[in-house]
């Protein structure tokens, strides 16, 4: 699709900022990706397009240099058609808080795509890209994918350099890829992950270790998988709850041996991961003063991100560390603890990516607390660095849902395997 061709279609769905119609985003070389094209969430920098975060505050930002891994992308042949509209400085799991609109979910028209990375997804889901990357703080690759029926992919922590990435918070964010297929998001991370000296947190590890498209292994028999009781007790839809046990029974039709485990303190884990992004969040708006380029963050920003800034200064004050933060810090270590026991004696654990429906954009959800319970099976991976990723599982009334595959650290091959293996057995169907 050409980039008019995109723009044509974007007027829809708004998944677009920018469009790249100035080859701005052509390879630089040849390779894996030659011939596939891809779209760039507006929080990673793209030498020559707009990277503003989908926000007021940056809305005249064009980057001067490349993240690393659009330096990858373009070595290896692929072409950046545009960068995607998300939720402000990614804040947010629908795609609403965007300062240039919503965006619109492709597989259930009328409804949100999900968030942060809703733009990334929905241009995937459209095919007005390729492929797409994302970046993942809480669920923000994982909520949108299943929210759109597409495969989205958040790595182990470390795996993909975050160099030229506008954090929303550092120590949770990752990039990863979203795509149609798991080959294909297998690919795109092969391309996109590597150590890179400019980022502290770039993991060092052997090449072949990134191979991952390469060494793809959809074989479900003999995987240990397990499933924890309070996933059922946290779904709000009972057709999600519907969609993913017949997801599980269909894996141990396929061979694999279910597990029930426990993760007791998982409803601790959502405000756990709020007060570590409140805080983190503040920490990194701190650079959008107004003076070195842009705007005044809180000037210009919207109601979502200026709660972030306003609860993370509060918290993070010396009066209330204590409090609030420093007990966040101690949860975050028991959370991870905790699912890393559970992962012990399985190979992957398998569950719901969200506990209920997108809603319909004409139904906006005003109150935060009811917004932030859709991440609240996805954040637990990010407190613990480990990697997953999300598979389209069913639909529920036409609405796509997707399953949850998560992996002990560095197991981002193991979770592609059973993503691939999960893929074959549902279109067998």
């Amino acid at each position: 699709m050409n980039p008019q061709e995109i723009q044509q279609k974007d007027k829809h769905i708004n998944a677009f900022i920018a469009v790249d119609t100035e080859g701005k985003g052509e390879p630089t070389g040849e390779g894996k990706l030659s011939g596939r094209t891809i779209a760039i969430k507006s929080n990673i920098n793209v030498e020559g397009l707009l990277t503003c975060c989908a926000s007021k505050t940056l809305e005249n930002y064009v980057a001067p240099y490349d993240a690393h891994v659009i330096e990858r992308i373009r070595k290896e042949g692929g072409r950046i058609v545009g960068m995607a509209n998300m939720d402000e400085f990614a804040c947010g799991a629908s795609g609403e808080t965007s300062a240039y609109g919503p965006t619109q979910n492709p597989a259930a028209p009328g409804r949100i795509p999900g968030g942060s990375s809703s733009g990334s997804t929905a241009a995937v889901a459209a095919g007005m890209a390729d492929l797409a990357l994302g970046s993942d703080t809480g669920g923000s690759i994982r909520n949108p994918a299943s929210h759109c029926g597409v495969v989205g992919f958040k790595p182990t922590y470390g795996v993909v350099s975050r160099y030229g990435l506008v954090d929303m918070a550092m120590s949770l964010d990752q990039i990863g890829p979203l795509a149609h297929t798991v080959e294909d998001a297998a690919l795109l991370l092969s391309v996109v992950a590597g150590h890179d000296n400019r980022d502290e947190t770039s993991l060092k590890l052997d090449k072949s270790f990134y191979q991952f498209h390469d060494k793809l292994n959809p074989d479900l028999s003999c995987l240990k998988i397990g499933y924890a009781k309070e996933f059922d007790g946290l779904i709000a839809d009972e057709g999600i709850r519907e969609v993913i046990n017949s997801a599980v029974e269909r894996m141990q039709d396929a061979g694999a041996e279910l597990v029930k485990v426990d993760l007791p303190n998982l409803t601790k884990a959502l405000p756990t991961y709020y007060l570590n992004v409140y805080v983190e969040f503040f920490s990194a708006t701190r650079k959008f003063d107004g003076r070195r380029y842009g705007h005044k963050i809180e000037d210009v920003c919207g109601e979502e991100v200026l709660r972030r800034i306003l609860l993370g200064s509060y918290i993070s004050s010396k009066e209330y560390a204590g409090r609030y933060y420093r007990k966040a810090l101690k949860a975050r270590s028991l959370i991870r603890k905790e699912i890393l026991a559970a992962l012990s004696g399985v190979d992957v654990l398998v569950g719901p990516t969200v506990p209920k429906l997108p809603h319909k954009l004409s139904e906006p959800i005003t109150d935060p607390r009811v917004m932030y319970a859709y991440d609240v099976f996805t954040v637990p991976v990010n407190l613990a660095g480990l990697p997953a990723g999300v598979v389209p599982a069913g639909k529920v009334g036409g609405v796509p849902t997707g399953l949850q595959v998560i992996g002990k650290p560095l197991a981002d091959q193991t979770v592609l395997d059973v993503m691939l293996g999960f893929q074959k057995i549902s279109r067998n169907i």
